[in-house]
């Protein structure tokens, strides 16, 4: 199994380079940009690329509604000659409200989207006749995983739990199914977030990724389309979910936060002491042996918590 991490930006701090080195020394395979509102993805990476030698960059995600699908793959290719084959090009479809509320363009059919945008690019990456393409366009849902299977070469699961696997397994390969050509997960990174905090005192490991929990199950889409809430309904917390984002859309963050179960932030985090997280990490290395999961994504990870899941992963 291989390890990433999720960069730390902000417009007035930067990239933490120390961290990204520290992660590069000890082996971690990639970096990986996030982009919402306000920043953009790639050039944190391309600044992370510039100033690094080994470990890759990748974007999760390049919002699709932003830029052409040509316009993404010049990028790719322009950030691969630069970096010597470091940058790792993911793109999605981002939610709603992000794509109609801040680029200002309609949602319109996001899975339609995928596959004509990854089709242009691989078009433009081979490089084997002028582009020419005829399509009708140029979440994180069953739709989306089996999407990402089907023409992928992996994903990124915002969610993932080590005891419910096929609830982001089972899309995939039936993506994969439905494409043929014998293609498997062996084939596909798999690459779940896992939110990560260390220290002594438990709770407070734990309501240090509760805001972000709160936020993707109760605040990312409308109450009838929030693909991040349906799938937390999936892993079994059913009344949790709504609780939260009835708590979130009323204006009551504290209350959503406080409502999202400790038991969830167990099964798809890594919280607590260093010898708790090593014993949870066996879990996720379960997954990795027959290739159900390929990169561990550990998001704000210090440079103690990096060392700590390197010593025990690899």
């Amino acid at each position: 199994m291989k390890l990433a991490m999720t960069l730390k930006f902000s417009p007035t701090s930067g990239v933490d380079m120390d961290l990204v080195r520290e992660a590069e020394r000890l082996g971690y395979d990639a970096v990986w940009s996030g982009e919402a509102y306000g920043t953009d993805a790639v050039t944190p990476v391309a600044w992370v690329l510039a100033q690094t030698e080994k470990i890759k960059a990748g974007t999760s995600i390049m919002q699709m509604p932003a830029r052409t699908p040509t316009c993404a793959a010049m990028t790719a290719m322009t950030l691969q000659a630069m970096s010597g084959n470091r940058f790792l090009c993911g793109i999605g479809p981002s939610g709603p409200q992000v794509v109609e509320g801040w680029h200002g363009v309609p949602f319109g059919k996001p899975l339609l989207r995928t596959r004509e945008y990854i089709a242009i690019i691989r078009r433009i990456l081979e490089r084997g006749a002028p582009l020419e393409f005829h399509g009708e366009h140029y979440q994180i849902a069953p739709a989306g995983l089996r999407t990402a299977g089907k023409v992928a070469d992996g994903t990124l699961p915002i969610f993932m739990s080590p005891e419910k696997p096929q609830t982001i397994i089972a899309p995939i390969l039936e993506g994969m199914a439905k494409a043929g050509g014998g293609k498997t997960l062996a084939d596909f990174d798999l690459a779940p977030y896992v939110r990560i905090s260390m220290g002594e005192d438990l709770a407070a490991c734990r309501d240090a990724v509760r805001p972000h929990l709160a936020l993707y199950i109760g605040g990312m889409g409308a109450r009838s389309k929030n693909y991040y809430n349906d799938l937390i309904k999936r892993f079994g917390y059913e009344a949790a979910a709504g609780a939260i984002q009835d708590h979130f859309l009323a204006g009551r963050r504290k209350e959503a936060e406080a409502a999202v179960p400790d038991a969830l932030i167990e099964e798809i985090s890594l919280v607590g002491t260093r010898e708790r997280i090593r014993d949870r990490l066996q879990a996720w290395k379960e997954l990795a042996k027959d290739h159900r999961i390929g990169t561990l994504v550990l998001t704000g990870a210090t440079s103690e918590a990096l060392r700590v899941v390197a010593e025990a992963v690899m």
